[in-house]
């Protein structure tokens, strides 16, 4: 896991190995970038060499060597409520008025095999009222569509992070004014 971590990071900042651009291969599908993968979703990451045997086996495109990203899962949890993100549900179901303090709340879950949502650690939480709120909505949420692994449910996890009311600028936090 370490190596992993280390193989992802040395990707992702810039060092000679990301600049050759390697291709990328997620699940056995090319993808043009890796950033947007939390690395909590990944398994593995193989790195194969810009040889004969790899560009006879993946083509041209594997010229600066190949990086091989499984992931926990072959497809993503998907939140049961069509064209709303997870986040925007909770805070559309947490009364908090204009009037109340800004206030952010920031939590990792866990979505079980069965598509139920586990809150697994408060990460952030400036105020209390509005983590109580949080973890109400988070608790009656309707179920996931769970991650698949080879057809069958499988666990994952996520982050949810609700900042109410919107637009208003936490405490201390520099804001723009529009004129």
């Amino acid at each position: 896991m370490i190596r992993t971590l280390l193989l992802l990071a040395a990707l992702l900042a810039g060092t000679p190995l990301a600049a050759q651009k390697p291709l990328y291969l997620v699940n056995g599908s090319p993808r043009d970038e890796i950033a947007s993968i939390p690395p909590d979703d990944i398994e593995s990451i193989d790195e194969l060499p810009a040889d004969e045997e790899t560009i006879a086996r993946f083509g041209p495109e594997a010229a600066n060597g190949v990086i091989l990203i499984t992931l926990r899962y072959d497809s993503a949890a998907r939140f049961g409520i069509d064209s709303l993100t997870f986040g925007s549900y909770i805070a559309a179901q947490v009364q908090w008025d204009a009037d109340e303090p800004a206030a952010r709340v920031a939590l990792r879950y866990r979505i079980t095999p069965e598509g139920e949502t586990r809150v697994t650690e408060i990460l952030e939480s400036t105020d209390a009222r509005l983590k109580r709120r949080v973890l109400k909505a988070v608790a009656e949420a309707p179920r996931w569509h769970p991650a698949l692994k080879n057809g069958r449910p499988v666990e994952s996890e996520g982050v949810v992070t609700v900042r109410l009311p919107e637009g208003k600028p936490m405490p201390g936090e520099p804001y723009l004014r529009i004129r």
